[in-house]
C-alpha cells in the first residue's frame, strides 16, 4: 500500500512542517486534519495519503480504519536554478525547489506493505 507524488513545486521544508503535524495520526484522521490546515502544502500531502488509502482498500481489500502509517517521507526533488538581475551587472540566485512525497501504509495488527 504505497503512494508516491513526485516533482511537487513546494519546498521540502514547507511540506515537512505539515507532514510532522499528521505523522502520528491514523491515515483517516490525517485526511480529516489536512482539510483544515491552512497551508498550501497540505493539498499535495492530502492527495498522496488519499491515494495510498484507496490503493489499500481497492487492491488489498483492507478497511480504512485498520491502517496506519509505516512511513511518511518528504524527499528533496529537482531544483530549478534561476537568476535575478540586480544592480552593477550582478545577479542573485533563485532556487525553485521541488519535493517528492512517499507514503507507505500497513495494517495495525499485521505488517503488510
Amino acid at each position: 500500500m504505497k503512494s508516491t507524488q513526485k516533482y511537487i513545486r513546494t519546498s521540502p521544508r514547507k511540506l515537512m512542517l505539515v507532514a510532522d503535524a499528521v505523522r502520528k495520526l491514523t491515515p483517516v484522521e490525517a485526511l480529516r486534519q489536512l482539510k483544515f490546515i491552512g497551508k498550501r502544502a497540505a493539498e499535495p500531502l492530502y492527495q498522496a495519503i488519499r491515494q495510498a488509502v484507496s490503493n489499500a482498500k481497492n487492491n488489498s481489500g483492507i478497511k480504512e480504519e485498520s491502517l496506519r502509517f509505516k512511513t511518511l517521507e518528504i524527499n528533496e526533488g529537482a531544483t530549478f536554478k534561476r537568476f535575478r538581475p540586480v544592480s552593477r551587472g550582478m545577479a542573485h540566485k533563485i532556487m525553485k525547489r521541488s519535493s517528492h512525497i512517499r507514503v507507505v501504509l500497513e495494517e495495525k495488527n499485521g505488517s503488510k506493505g
